[in-house]
This record gives C-alpha cells, sequence and structure tokens, in this order.
C-alpha cells in the first residue's frame, strides 16, 4: 500500500502540493465567527493620564490591565486550542450581543468615558477638591430589533430630549417614557457628532412587560465631571468599564499628599460608580497573568460574597476575587490578592 501512495504522490505531486499551499492559505485568511480571549497587558496609567495638565510623577505605579480580544481562523484556532491561557468565544459571547466589532467598540469607548468620569468624581472627593457633576443625556449602547428607532438611532448617540423637554438624569427619562402608553408617539432628541438631531416613533412594550413603554435601547448616563483642576486620560483604543478602580487610585495619589503606590507595581481592575462601589468585570483570570508578566506583585480585585447565583452565572462558577485568587496559585503564586469593595477600602489597603 505504501508503494502504490508513493507512485500516486509522484503522479500528482504538483496537484497535492497546491492544493495542500490553497489550503494552508485559506486557513490563514479565511475568518471564523469565533474570538480568542488571552491576558492583553499591563500598563502603566502615569503614560495616560494628566492631572493639572501634567502627567503624574508617583512613587510608583498604577498599573491597567486588560484582555486581549483576537480574531481566528483555521490556523490560529488550533493554536490557541491548546493555550491554557486562552478561551475561545462565540462572536456573541466575545462581542457582547452586538452585531458587529465597530459596535462593539463604540460600546466600549463610551464605558470607558464613563469608567473615567466616575473615577474622577471619587478622586476630587477623596482629595477634597471641588468639581461639577454635569449630566449630558443618556447614551444610546443597543438598540432592540422591535424599536421603532432602530433606523433613526445609532449605538453612541446622546438622548438629550423628549418631547423636546429636558432631564437631569436617566431615572427622569426613564419615567417619562413609561409614563405613556404603549404605541404613543414620541420625539427624541439626540446629539451626533457635535449635531443635534430629532426622530419620531412610537413606544413599544419594555422587555417581559406588557404595557410599561420604552423606546427599545439599552441606556446609561452620558457624564462630564469637571474642576478647575483638570484631570484627562486619552486611552487610545483602549476600551470597556473595568479601569474604574484603577484611574481613581492614580488620580487620588497624583492629587492627594499621601504617597498611596510606595514605590509599588499595584495592578487590579473593577468598575466604579459615583458613590466608590467596585464592580465585577469579565477576563479577570487574564488580567491577573498580563499583570504578573509585568512584574506586578500587588493586585486589587473586586470582591462580593459568593453564593449559589454566582455559582450558576459567574465566570467559571466564581467571582472575581476567587477567580483571580486560583490563577494567581498557578501563575503568579508570589502575587497577593486583595479583595475590594470600595475605593475607601483600597486605599486604606494600600496604606497599611
Amino acid at each position: 500500500m505504501w508503494e502504490k501512495f508513493k507512485v500516486a504522490f509522484k503522479k500528482h505531486r504538483t496537484t497535492i502540493l497546491s492544493t495542500v499551499a490553497v489550503l494552508f492559505v485559506i486557513g490563514l485568511v479565511v475568518p471564523l465567527p469565533l474570538y480568542a480571549e488571552k491576558p492583553g497587558s499591563a500598563e502603566n496609567l502615569a503614560n495616560y493620564i494628566k492631572v493639572n495638565k501634567k502627567a503624574p510623577k508617583l512613587n510608583g505605579q498604577f498599573m491597567l490591565t486588560s484582555v486581549a480580544l483576537v480574531p481566528l481562523n483555521a490556523i490560529t484556532l488550533m493554536m490557541n486550542v491548546v493555550d491554557p491561557a486562552a478561551d475561545i468565544q462565540t462572536k456573541a459571547e466575545a462581542l457582547g450581543g452586538n452585531q458587529n466589532m465597530a459596535d462593539d467598540q463604540k460600546v466600549n469607548q463610551i464605558y470607558m468615558k464613563t469608567s473615567v468620569n466616575e473615577a474622577k468624581a471619587n478622586a476630587y472627593k477623596a482629595a477634597k477638591v471641588p468639581y461639577q457633576r454635569q449630566f449630558n443625556g443618556i447614551y444610546v449602547m443597543g438598540i432592540q430589533p422591535d424599536s421603532n428607532f432602530k433606523k433613526k438611532l445609532a449605538v453612541r448617540d446622546t438622548i438629550d430630549s423628549i418631547d423636546h423637554q429636558k432631564y437631569d438624569s436617566a431615572k427622569a427619562f426613564q419615567k417619562t417614557i413609561r409614563s405613556r402608553k404603549v404605541g404613543s408617539n414620541l420625539t427624541v432628541g439626540y446629539q451626533r457628532d457635535k449635531k443635534h438631531y430629532e426622530a419620531t416613533g412610537k413606544t413599544v412594550p419594555l422587555a417581559g412587560t406588557k404595557d410599561l413603554s420604552g423606546i427599545g435601547i439599552v441606556l446609561t448616563d452620558d457624564v462630564d465631571v469637571k474642576s478647575k483642576f483638570p484631570i484627562t486620560a486619552d486611552l487610545g483604543d483602549l476600551g470597556g468599564p473595568s479601569g474604574g478602580l484603577m484611574f481613581s487610585l492614580e488620580m487620588y495619589d497624583a492629587m492627594s499628599p499621601v504617597d498611596l503606590a510606595r514605590g509599588r507595581k499595584i495592578a487590579g481592575t473593577g468598575t466604579i460608580d459615583k458613590d466608590g462601589h467596585v464592580g465585577e468585570i469579565g477576563g479577570i483570570d487574564k488580567k491577573v497573568i498580563a499583570a504578573n508578566r509585568a512584574g506586578v506583585k500587588i493586585f486589587l480585585a473586586p470582591y462580593i460574597k459568593p453564593n449559589d447565583l454566582t455559582k450558576k452565572y459567574e465566570e467559571k462558577g466564581l467571582t472575581n476575587y476567587q477567580l483571580a485568587k486560583k490563577t494567581a496559585k498557578k501563575y503568579a503564586p508570589d502575587m497577593k490578592v486583595i479583595p475590594i469593595e470600595t475605593f475607601d477600602q483600597a486605599v486604606t489597603e494600600l496604606s497599611k
């Protein structure tokens, strides 16, 4: 049989090699509806944030950790399947329900802007620096298929009025819309690329209800936090809400007389709200690995109390803190993982 195969191979050598070459090229260039979630980087926030128009000069580093999302083809799929630090995800899982990468990037830029502003609020408050919180409207984060505004609104628009009336919070917008009957006409005023537009359409039932009106969008607050002691952040292509805690610590250390970093490399993750509560995020195991590769020995992880629901719905059945501890034990045994619930607690722990 082997002799027959060698004869056939010699006879069709050119055709076989050409076919293999074509299949290899196809494997390199044809994308699959799959992504690999992998460890990203750990970046010194002093390179991205300016406090009072200057880069912070701290005695140490607060580091922003990230997750890399890599589109896959046949070749890279095989490479990542055997990588213990990579998780293979479907397109829907990777893009969080967004239709395409462009919309996903827009949503993550909204999350980033929001987290920077909430971090400013916490840092200003802790450093006793006066500031103003300005509500601009509500961001469009997603549009439901049944929305009558799906061909009029777009992800990243800011809705600033309903029937020409402005409001001072997202709750006020929602209360007004829900007070109307399902099927009522509404005129929505919105900002896009610094220009103002209006769109009219009928309300639809909120998901899971029959008689509560909505316009069929996913939303979040569009807020600016300003002070005579300005803070700016230019994170480039980085997006998402998970940098909130670390932003606030970097800003606070730069503005206050305390030496919070004390010569250390401190990494971490977690969302933050205007009251300083730290929230969970995705991919914390990848972020611990990224921090370890950057030489970090202290990692701040969001903490919630484990229960039966966390086992059912949390990533890999573990809370952020549990998964961070487990990952550090395997990849970074010298790293100390500290559970954090609030901004104030993080300051206290780092001051010890």
